[in-house]
């Protein structure tokens, strides 16, 4: 009996595995001078893309792409602030296929894991990001079009990756003591609306606040304890500036009326509201 050479070799492949004491099924994967088996797969694994990171350009759509796309940082996705459209589509730029690391994050913690250009997507937001009037810092907007888009994408990559709300973050989050981005007008509960990020209850940030004042002052080592249980990176060693800085950037993404940096009970029960919606598995 004649057989096809593909299947003829499988045969006295597997024969010979089958005569070393091992037992191969299809399928097999044949390289160019050995095989791959890959009936049985591990369950000991999980996708390498654990976090989502949100930045701001603070330069023009075309200034920014080619910072980008040099050779010394990057970013997987770049939305401009009025994308065109493609047969009525909004255009996103991709820069790098999200199966490769892009150089975006720099120095960076969350919930522990340092350097998360290994582990995350980064989507750049074409936007000016501040200017400074004496001591005043004036952020800019993000215009509806952008966020549309950028909504769509990230529901997209969060899916793909089941990333958690509380890994959806801001560049400023996970480096507070040297980034901003994407500031406190970035719409954070827009996007977690949208089952992207994460946004406290209201109502259960009034009942933790215990009828308290929400600017009454609370002891700020409690506070960082609590940003540090969220995901935020703190360590016994900071400054009283650099202490500040941390609790600004959770301001700036949840509480943007008033990023001080003040730790104050409305934070507080934000926090605490936070921990209880998104444990930490």
């Amino acid at each position: 009996m004649l057989f096809p050479i593909g299947l003829h070799r499988f045969s006295v492949f597997a024969g010979l595995l089958l005569v070393a004491g091992c037992q191969v099924t299809a399928p097999v994967k044949e390289q160019h001078n050995y095989v791959l088996e890959t009936t049985r797969q591990a369950q000991g694994a999980d996708q390498r893309i654990r976090f989502l990171v949100i930045h701001y350009t603070a330069e023009d759509f075309h200034t920014a792409l080619n910072t980008l796309t040099d050779e010394h940082v990057s970013a997987h996705y770049l939305i401009p602030a009025r994308p065109p459209l493609v047969h009525g589509q909004p255009v996103a730029w991709q820069l790098v296929p999200e199966s490769l690391r892009a150089w975006h994050a720099g120095a960076s913690e969350w919930q522990g894991r340092n350097n998360l250009n290994d582990t995350s997507i980064g989507i750049e937001l074409e936007n000016k990001g501040y200017t400074r009037r004496m001591l005043e810092q004036r952020f800019y907007p993000f215009p509806k079009a952008q966020i549309t888009l950028l909504t769509s994408l990230s529901q997209d990559i969060v899916k793909r990756y089941q990333i958690k709300p509380q890994d959806v973050v801001a560049h400023g989050d996970i480096a507070p003591q040297r980034k901003e981005d994407p500031g406190p007008l970035f719409p954070w509960q827009q996007l977690a609306e949208n089952g992207v990020g994460a946004w406290p209850q209201a109502s259960r940030v009034k009942t933790l606040l215990h009828g308290r004042d929400p600017q009454q002052p609370v002891p700020i080592e409690e506070l960082l304890s609590k940003l540090a249980r969220y995901g935020y990176p703190v360590s016994t060693n900071m400054t009283p500036q650099q202490q500040r800085r941390v609790v600004a950037a959770f301001q700036m993404h949840f509480r943007q009326s008033d990023y001080r940096g003040n730790a104050d009970a409305e934070s507080e029960a934000i926090v605490e509201a936070l921990l209880e919606q998104y444990p930490s598995s």
